[in-house]
């Protein structure tokens, strides 16, 4: 068996419920499920699109991309049909059940159902001029629909194990972990950039002609280092494209001895814009449903340490630590929040007291609320 095809280990706690389950049959069917559907997650994961990417942002026919693209498009299609033909043999329709076993099979019906639309709109998508004679609509479309299949395999996974226990996605879905981190990781990175460009801006604004050519140099620095991160692979298709458009831009005004001015403010107005923009990456379903659990425990444990101020100060400074390093991946989601979590980096937050430790307490938690996520 090639590496490639090898089973993928299923959760642990994924496992124990699979094993609890009284009828070892039924469970026996959803686990060939389960196990089909990390080998769809991991497959439709494991593709680099930046090595399809250009540095030019024009359009036009660009028949090379598609032949070299055809093969990706086709083993997404394939990686999907071999989940759902595991599932049509699991759990054919005409199958007799009841109570929670009816309901779990019934989830699997349905987004089965959804699988296959899918697989049909990638098709109709893939047949459409507009997007295959375009390098970038193209790329765009197959990230699209690749991400897609990964959401709704692993909403599959959870929404029909759940059935039969508490569970959080993260203890049950194939890949999720990695996926969070790696949204994070878009949020995090983004989000210093955003900093960094607002502040170069400002200067920009206020500085003379003679400042204009380091300025517009230092702005170029900052794209090419961002342009070598985790969260720049990760970026959608389209975002890239905006970002190699105005790298494009800054370039010739680089090298000018002395760059007009209203030109580079023009860029580094876009780039702002554009920059800005990428905190979209909030409403990434995985983040959505990772920050509201992060909100949560880090709700609970501040109403503890608030309870715990007065009677026993050093366990509630312990306390608030443990909240604001689980805050640390809401980093990038709110700009108040941020200034918080990059303080909380550098401070001793369990060796507070008094009334500093109730501030911060007090602090924390009505930045929290501030958030909206629940």
């Amino acid at each position: 068996m090639s590496a490639e095809n090898a089973p993928v280990a299923l959760a642990p706690r994924l496992e124990q419920l699979l094993q609890s389950l009284p009828d070892p049959a039924f469970a026996g069917r959803l686990r060939q499920v389960y196990t089909a559907a990390a080998q769809a997650i991991a497959r439709l994961s494991d593709m680099d699109l930046v090595k399809y990417e250009t540095d030019s942002t024009e359009s036009g026919a660009d028949l090379s991309l598609w032949e070299e693209m055809a093969p990706v498009i086709r083993d997404t299609v394939m990686d999907v049909n071999v989940l759902l033909n595991v599932i049509r043999e699991q759990f054919p329709v005409q199958a007799k059940a009841q109570g929670k076993i009816q309901e779990s099979s019934a989830v699997l019906q349905e987004a089965m159902s959804q699988l296959a639309q899918e697989i049909t709109q990638l098709g109709e998508a893939m047949r459409n001029p507009s997007v295959v004679s375009d390098r970038w609509t193209l790329l765009s479309e197959v990230q699209r629909f690749r991400s897609a299949f990964r959401e709704h395999i692993g909403n599959l996974v959870y929404s029909s194990i759940s059935v039969f226990g508490d569970v959080s996605r993260k203890e049950t879905v194939p890949g999720y972990e990695s996926e969070v981190k790696a949204a994070m990781t878009v949020r995090a990175v983004v989000a210093d950039l955003g900093r960094i460009i607002a502040v170069r801006l400002a200067k920009v604004r206020d500085a003379g002609p003679t400042d204009m050519q380091a300025y517009a140099q230092q702005a170029q620095n900052e794209l090419d280092a961002f342009g070598r991160t985790a969260a720049y692979r990760g970026l959608r298709a389209q975002d890239k494209r905006h970002i190699i458009e105005l790298r494009g831009r800054l370039g010739p005004l680089a090298t000018m001895a002395a760059p007009p001015k209203d030109e580079l403010v023009a860029v580094v107005e876009a780039l702002d814009t554009l920059v800005r923009s990428l905190s979209a990456v909030n409403q990434r379903q995985v983040l959505i449903l990772n920050d509201r659990e992060v909100w949560a425990a880090c709700g609970v444990r501040l109403e503890r340490a608030m309870g715990l101020v007065d009677s026993d100060p050093a366990t509630a400074a312990r306390i608030l630590a443990e909240a604001a390093a689980i805050g640390q991946s809401l980093y990038g989601r709110e700009s108040n929040m941020d200034a918080f979590l990059r303080k909380a980096r550098k401070a001793s937050l369990n060796t507070l007291t008094g009334p500093e430790l109730r501030a911060t307490l007090e602090q924390l938690q009505g930045l929290l609320a501030n958030l909206g996520l629940m």
